[in-house]
């Protein structure tokens, strides 16, 4: 039997990306979207489940069994909320969905999207890679059989998504170039997607995953 994946951020960029790879790849038997509000997709692998509240998901336990990943790639950028809004979306949200999963799901493979340069010390004076760091060491204590936080940086989005940022849009034709010059500072929505599906059936020697390791693991 194939996987049971749950992705949430699919209305975002790369939220999208990772489960469309899902959806196109064999391995993987159904993939649940998790949001607020309906991401567009049809597919027969898709389940869609809509949820208002974030902080409780006290009433989807029923429908948050029996899935072998979760593959979070919900988020915000620092600069266009406040500093408690952050905290709160970033570090809140995602404990509050890992937290039941671990218990729903202790034999899943939690893979977080993170980003490079996340401080795992919590000590540092960027308070975005600080309250990503903490986020990613929270995440590690819970009971599940693995946890990798996946530590982007610049992502060459897939072709026909709808939610690629107008940033990465008007950078595509450098994309390639960037990538032959600097090959580990930038990877592909794919590598990322292919990389949380083998981190699920393969595993990885190491839970942190910069730009470098995506790209090997996606390759395996």
């Amino acid at each position: 039997m194939g996987l049971k994946i749950l992705v949430t951020g699919v209305t975002g960029m790369v939220g999208e990306g990772v489960a469309h790879v899902c959806l196109n790849h064999p391995g993987v038997d159904s993939v649940v979207v998790l949001g607020r509000r309906t991401s567009g997709i049809r597919h027969p692998k898709l389940k869609e489940i809509l949820h208002s509240d974030f902080s409780d998901f006290s009433s989807l336990k029923d429908q948050l069994t029996g899935l072998d990943g979760c593959f979070f790639c919900l988020g915000v950028s620092s600069l266009s909320v406040s500093e408690e809004e952050y905290v709160k979306i970033t570090h809140g949200l995602t404990l509050a969905l890992a937290q039941p999963l671990s218990e729903l799901n202790p034999e899943m493979t939690f893979c977080y999207v993170s980003g490079a340069g996340t401080d795992s010390t919590e000590k540092g004076k960027v308070r975005w890679a600080r309250v990503k760091g903490k986020t990613e060491n929270d995440l590690m204590s819970l009971p599940f059989r693995q946890v990798f936080a996946f530590r982007p940086a610049l992502i060459s989005p897939l072709a026909g998504m709808k939610n690629t940022y107008k940033s990465y849009k008007i950078l595509a034709p450098l994309l390639p170039v960037i990538r032959l010059i600097y090959p580990n500072g930038i990877c592909s929505l794919e590598e990322i997607g292919l990389a949380m599906i083998h981190s699920v059936t393969r595993g990885y020697p190491s839970r942190v995953l910069e730009v470098r390791d995506i790209r090997t693991l996606a390759r395996r």
